[in-house]
């Protein structure tokens, strides 16, 4: 097991440590109780992770003298839903969970937004803990707080800011993850590069043989910048009342769009990320606020990680009518996160939609 590195997120009171690591998945048990007086854990895991990692994380908390329940939903993206917080919630009440138990999410994003959202409600809040198993979810769904479910109609419109007490990660469970699962992962890596770190993206760029091949030295680099881009932003714009917390979300408003018309699961988040970034740049290629060249940069990168690019066969009114629900919607006017050059980004308001309808059509 290599030396853990270490990110802080630095939030007055709800201050926490993002710990990154190979091999430290069975330190759960002592990393939940080194920051919580540990008598009772309910692992809130799903079907494709519970053998082995739940069972791992639940052993070792037991080892802590933790009385531990395990509560196992269906992998992917239906499974966070309101129906499913709604059986959250009478299981943690049948487990008898009270305000001194945690949680504790061990699954991907859909499974830390899901368990930090019933976590967030129950008992008007309980104490959470991520062990995030997915690379998107070790980059970006884990850091943060924020937690939620989908409504039909739209991704993440019901949910809460909650942070964690802590977030474990362990890089080597990555190499038991599905190649696609892998890459949509890395949708998240390049976007911090667009954002906020044009050294990163170089290095990305320098480093993509090694990023497809899960060097381990290098995946530790890229999992440990990316949670302290994503720290630095948080610590200004916990609750996106700045808008600087916004600049997260470039390339989602197309993403969010994607999935909902196209059925949550048939793309994956990251997959749709990756369409809606290169289509952002698009747009703001049409609004003359950068060049061709900043697109070409990020749609060759994406496609060496084996990422989608190319918007789906949907509806573009349809598509535009879905982005009327996103949450950056404000005044009934869109706003879109856009570059203005690499490694920096801006929310823009009223956006003209018949920018938008070009892009979602394919118009040059």
């Amino acid at each position: 097991m290599n030396d853990p590195l270490s990110v802080h997120v630095q939030l007055s009171e709800r201050s926490y440590d993002i710990v990154i690591g190979t091999g430290n998945l069975p330190q759960a048990g002592p990393f939940v109780g080194q920051r919580c007086k540990l008598t009772h854990a309910i692992v809130i895991t799903d079907t494709n992770v519970v053998e082995p990692y739940a069972h791992c994380v639940a052993d070792s908390l037991r080892k802590q003298g933790a009385r531990v329940d395990v509560e196992i939903v269906a992998a992917g993206e239906g499974a966070k839903s309101v129906a499913n917080a709604d059986r959250l919630w009478n299981q943690l009440l049948r487990h008898r969970a009270d305000r001194k138990s945690v949680v504790v999410a061990v699954g991907g994003g859909v499974v830390g937004d899901l368990a930090g959202f019933a976590a967030a409600a129950f008992a008007r809040g309980l104490a959470f803990v991520q062990v995030p198993t997915t690379l998107l979810a070790h980059v970006d769904s884990s850091v943060g707080g924020k937690v939620g479910v989908n409504l039909p109609a739209a991704k993440n419109m019901v949910g809460a800011f909650w942070q964690p007490l802590g977030v474990l990660i362990d890089t080597a469970v990555l190499d038991t993850l599905p190649d696609r699962e892998y890459r949509a992962g890395m949708a998240e890596v390049v976007k911090y590069g667009v954002i906020l770190d044009a050294d990163f993206f170089a290095y990305l760029e320098q480093h993509a043989d090694e990023l497809n091949g899960r060097n381990p030295e290098v995946l530790r680099y890229v999992v440990a910048r990316c949670c302290r881009l994503k720290a630095d932003v948080v610590e200004q714009d916990e609750r996106e009342t700045t808008g600087l917390r916004a600049v997260l979300n470039y390339g989602h408003t197309f993403a969010h769009a994607i999935e909902a018309e196209a059925g949550y699961g048939e793309f994956l988040h990251g997959e749709a990320v990756a369409i809606g970034m290169v289509a952002a740049s698009q747009l703001a290629e049409r609004l003359g606020r950068v060049d061709a060249e900043l697109t070409a940069r990020q749609r060759a990168l994406l496609t060496q990680l084996g990422l989608p690019v190319a918007l789906p066969t949907l509806d573009p009114a349809v598509l535009l009518a879905a982005m009327r629900l996103d949450k950056k919607v404000a005044h009934g006017r869109l706003r879109f996160v856009l570059p203005t050059r690499m490694g920096q980004v801006e929310l823009v308001s009223d956006v003209p939609e018949e920018h938008v309808l070009a892009v979602l059509q394919g118009v040059d």
